[in-house]
């Protein structure tokens, strides 16, 4: 019978394991881990009788962020390194192809984690380090590669060799050599993945902008797919926001107070705001899906500034397109519709209200679960309330307020805010108004997009 969890160490070919004061210890010999190949390693351990999937493996150990397989093969290359295994002849972790992995050591013995685990640190001769150090500083300047595949992974081990033996040495040494903004994308990358390496500084040095256009490049290359996912899923998210948003207007228009409006009110505002939501989402859901993909330092700034440029954008777009549209078709003034000012204020409070609702200590595409994925929709919508709603009171329009503002140049029109307005206390739609239903249209929005942009891709 095994012990309960969290007093139960691992002995296997002269390594100890402890979950429980997560170390990692070999021959007396400490070996430093990143927490999540340290998880990795014990998920491998407590299943090695089965072959664990790769999603039942990111489920675990990645399951408040969604990453790309890449980043589980990192890990088991981590792993492999640290136990000094052979993935051609593997001792201890075996590859199952199309599946995931198993642990293969067959002398693993479980033992109550009780009595002093303290390992001596043993450092390597001096000469073999150097030695070390010369050749992974080649092999992550190497300017003719094989193959991209090839020498993306040959870069990346380069690059963790060189942060276990002295971040700061390969900093210095890099100074002055052709290929070194690759180099510094590289280190920059892979300090997330080596225990104790060093900060790799971009800003003032030589060439950081040819350095972070390269890290930037590399990142969106090996998350593209999911980037892609997760634009999509935020897209979803805002059109349904808009559908309920678009419902609940024609609700209040149909039956408020003084309404002229008809049924199809009821059918023709949930399509509208399936189309407006989902085109918004989906250019803000873009650049909150690139931003969480390229950056892992600085992720709040990222998102910020993502969300108001891709909101800015989309604003744009949707004011030009709109102007050409009812100017060019019923010569009508579209000026005080929704435009860059909207866009570039909603899309930024959707990337700061979602890059504080899911801190990320290394960064990456956040995946809450349950409660606290309704709790990142909710705190993301509030954010963007507030920035709606300060349009609203400064008199800029955005998706309701602007059917309104062209109801009044047509007619007849069953759109106008008036049983709303009424509702809320005013004879016609005034301040009140504006506040009230910006804040709304802002709060479903922010929450669609962000319940979206969070769903775990498969």
């Amino acid at each position: 019978m095994r012990s309960s969890p969290g007093t139960t160490r691992y002995r296997f070919s002269g390594h100890i394991l402890s979950p429980a004061r997560r170390m990692l210890v070999h021959d007396g010999r400490d070996l430093p881990l990143i927490p999540r190949c340290f998880d990795l390693l014990v998920l491998l351990i407590e299943r090695r009788e089965e072959a664990v999937s790769r999603n039942d493996i990111l489920d675990a150990v990645w399951s408040d962020v969604v990453v790309s397989d890449g980043a589980l093969s990192q890990a088991v290359r981590t792993l492999r390194r640290a136990l000094g295994d052979d993935p051609r002849d593997p001792t201890f972790i075996r590859t199952v192809s199309r599946h995931g992995y198993r642990f293969v050591c067959g002398d693993v013995v479980e033992e109550p984690d009780v009595g002093p685990l303290e390992p001596a640190r043993a450092t390597a001769e001096e000469a073999d380090a150097n030695a070390s150090f010369d050749k992974a500083l080649e092999a992550l300047l190497d300017a003719e590669p094989d193959n991209a595949e090839a020498a993306d992974d040959r870069r990346r081990r380069a690059a963790e060799t060189l942060h276990e033996l002295g971040t700061a040495k390969a900093l210095d040494r890099l100074t002055g050599r052709e290929q070194r903004a690759v180099a510094l994308a590289y280190l920059r990358e892979t300090r997330w993945d080596v225990p104790g390496a060093g900060p790799v500084p971009f800003l003032g040095k030589r060439g950081w902008l040819a350095a972070a256009t390269t890290l930037f490049l590399l990142r969106i290359r090996r998350a593209a797919s999911l980037a892609r996912r997760r634009w999509m899923a935020a897209a979803a998210g805002g059109a349904a926001a808009g559908a309920i948003a678009g419902l609940i207007g024609g609700l209040v228009l149909r039956f408020g107070p003084g309404s002229i409006a008809d049924n199809g009110v009821l059918v023709v505002l949930p399509l509208l705001g399936i189309v407006v939501g989902g085109v918004a989402a989906a250019g803000v859901g873009a650049g909150l899906a690139a931003a969480e993909a390229a950056f892992r330092a600085q992720r709040r700034l990222a998102l910020a500034v993502a969300g108001a440029s891709s909101g800015l954008a989309i604003g744009v777009a949707a004011h030009l397109l709109g102007r050409l549209a009812l100017e060019g078709l019923f010569g009508r003034e579209l000026s005080p519709v929704a435009g860059a000012v909207e866009g570039l204020v909603v899309g930024g409070a959707v990337g700061v209200g979602y890059g504080l609702a899911t801190p990320t200590t290394e960064g990456g595409m956040a995946t809450p679960h349950g409660l606290a994925r309704a709790r990142v929709a909710l705190l993301t919508g509030i954010a963007c309330a507030l920035g709606a709603g300060l349009l609203g009171w400064s008199g800029r329009a955005l998706g309701a307020m602007s059917l309104d503002l062209m109801a009044q140049s047509f007619p007849g029109s069953q759109v106008g805010l008036g049983p709303l307005a009424r509702l809320l206390g005013e004879q016609e739609p005034g301040a009140v108004t504006r506040v009230a239903i910006s804040a709304f249209e802002g709060l479903m929005f922010g929450s669609g997009l962000s319940a979206g942009l969070t769903k775990r891709p498969r």
